[in-house]
């Protein structure tokens, strides 16, 4: 059994991207996410053997159906207490779950976000055939976060959530795996704000994200001050 999967945790299309509102009106946001989605799908199918989407929203899964991918349905928390909105404890469990389901069935998974459209600039290919000798490689994001894991199933207790790329570090430590670091501009780059969707009209050729921006009227100069990029809409 030499097989990878890829998990991708998507929440609600409702909630799409919120940080870039009031730029992207609620449905342009939806549309955002749909076509990332799509471009991680088509960078993906290639080089791997499937590819799960787990969410709770049925218009997610809807979507994902549509694209020929696997679906789970992530389970509801039986746990009512009150999260705080930097708690990412419902993600981590929703990963845990699909790593539950698909751990009979491949060695390796690679857990990805739903919005870094551009990971078919990079050589996804290569990091895969490393995947099949090493145990543990992870892909840093902006912030310090974590942007891709490449692991065999429940090897270590996932901790997305704030700075989680030194905590991913820390749990294959301890679990006595060494981390490759795959340090890649392509892959670090996911989309929340509007100089994000700049680099994407800047670097996202031929991907369907930014051929979906475009149809939006979105622009990009570069500028010399707080901010490197002026992204603005004619639409």
């Amino acid at each position: 059994m030499d097989k990878i999967y890829a998990i991708i945790p998507v929440s609600q299309f409702a909630n799409a991207k919120t940080r870039l509102s009031p730029f992207l009106s609620p449905e342009e946001r939806e549309n955002l996410l749909k076509a990332m989605l799509k471009d991680i799908a088509n960078a993906l199918k290639p080089i791997v053997d499937k590819i799960i989407i787990i969410s709770k929203d049925q218009d997610v899964l809807d979507f994902a159906e549509e694209l020929e991918l696997t679906t789970i349905i992530e389970e509801d928390d039986n746990n009512k207490k009150v999260l705080k909105a930097s708690d990412n404890s419902g993600l981590n469990r929703a990963l845990k779950q699909a790593m539950k389901w698909s751990r009979t069935k491949t060695r390796k998974v690679i857990i990805l976000p739903s919005d870094i459209p551009l990971i078919g600039k990079t050589n996804l290919k290569l990091l895969i055939d490393h995947a099949k000798k090493l145990d543990f490689i992870i892909v840093p994001s902006k912030g310090g976060g974590t942007n891709t894991l490449i692991t065999k199933p429940l090897a270590i207790d996932m901790k997305f959530g704030e700075f989680s790329f030194q905590k991913h570090i820390e749990e294959a430590e301890k679990k006595k795996l060494t981390p490759l670091v795959h340090d890649s501009f392509y892959m670090a780059l996911d989309v929340n704000t509007t100089e994000d969707l700049g680099e994407i009209m800047i670097h996202g050729n031929g991907t369907e994200t930014k051929r979906y921006l475009e149809s939006l009227g979105i622009k990009v100069e570069s500028i010399h001050g707080h901010e490197r990029l002026k992204v603005t809409r004619e639409n």
